[in-house]
């Protein structure tokens, strides 16, 4: 017999919570292992039960899912997160796929879908629902046309700190010149590649050159 698909439900909502748990415990497919109220919660369980899948929400007070998801997937790979929540735009949409999440669903879905999606997670297919789909293909297209609104998400010390890593300058040499600690620096770049949804410095350069926020000679 095949053993039933474990759970652990992370929301900072008991009702939402009770809710979820209520109807898996009502199939006989599924085993709803522990509950979560927060992301530093959700970590300690998952270490403890080693889920085949966390339901995760993303705005949570404290460690947010994205950061959750992050740590649960090193924590233990082999469990799939499925994203579920009520936000559909690119800023939580791309931070949570890049962390790790191997779905990403809305909380308006019904409960058959969601069941069906908790089953093809543990297949490790990428399940997105419809809106979130469209917006990750516009985004492959080049469609978007967000590109410019993220930058206006960053802070006046993070675009510095942009120009800064445009123009080569190591996280030691940014420090020195704006006069900050490296681990200052360090937590301005993680939040630029976080707002605009790169993975690395690298990516993070390309683009200030292709948005023009530096050009040739400039130093800062």
């Amino acid at each position: 017999m095949t053993e039933p698909i474990s759970i652990i439900i992370v929301d900072d909502h008991e009702v939402v919570r009770n809710g979820l748990r209520g109807y898996l415990e009502t199939l006989p497919e599924f085993n709803v292992v522990a509950e979560a109220a927060s992301g530093e919660e959700a970590l300690t369980l998952v270490a403890e039960h080693i889920p085949d899948v966390v339901l995760m929400d993303l705005i949570m007070p404290g460690m947010d899912g994205v950061e959750t998801t992050r740590r649960v997937k090193k924590i233990s790979p082999r469990t799939q997160v499925v994203v579920l929540t009520s936000y559909h735009e690119d800023i939580h949409i791309f931070p949570a796929l890049k962390a790790g999440a191997v779905a990403y669903i809305l909380k308006d879905m019904k409960m058959e879908k969601l069941a069906d999606a908790i089953q093809r997670a543990v297949r490790g297919e990428t399940i997105l629902h419809p809106l979130v789909a469209e917006r990750v293909l516009r985004n492959l297209r080049g469609e978007s046309g967000e590109g410019e609104s993220f930058l206006t998400e960053l802070t006046e010390r993070e675009m510095d700190v942009l120009k800064l890593i445009a123009n080569g300058l190591s996280n030691s040499q940014i420090a020195e010149k704006l006069v900050i600690s490296e681990n200052t620096v360090k937590g301005h770049v993680s939040n630029i590649l976080s707002k605009l949804h790169l993975l690395d410095r690298t990516q993070a350069a390309v683009y200030a050159w292709q948005k023009g926020i530096v050009h040739s000679g400039s130093t800062k």
